[in-house]
């Protein structure tokens, strides 16, 4: 999939459509590693087939999910539109 560098979006910030740059946000590590409903999950994993569910080991998606961040051109603000969608293939073009 080909999408523009440069698109015609709606700022929040200048609360009018301005040019904005588009960039692939990295993905990060994930948060609330050590959040306490995940480490009693971690927990209940261990040991012989647990309860709440089969172990998800191999069990990935086929794809990794991204999303872009849009920065306006005017203010300089970045902003995202959506929660993310996933692609096989996703390349920045020069329109």
């Amino acid at each position: 999939m080909q999408a523009p560098k440069m698109q015609q979006r709606f700022c929040n910030y200048c609360r009018k459509h301005t040019e904005h740059d588009v960039h692939r946000s990295s993905t990060s590590k994930q948060r609330r590693e050590m959040a306490v409903g995940q480490r009693s999950f971690l927990r209940k994993m261990k040991g012989f087939g647990s309860f709440p569910k089969s172990n998800p080991h191999d069990r990935a998606k086929p794809t990794k999910k991204l999303s872009l961040l849009y920065k306006c051109k005017e203010c300089g603000k970045q902003h995202t539109i959506g929660l993310g969608f996933r692609a096989k293939k996703y390349e920045l073009v020069k329109a």
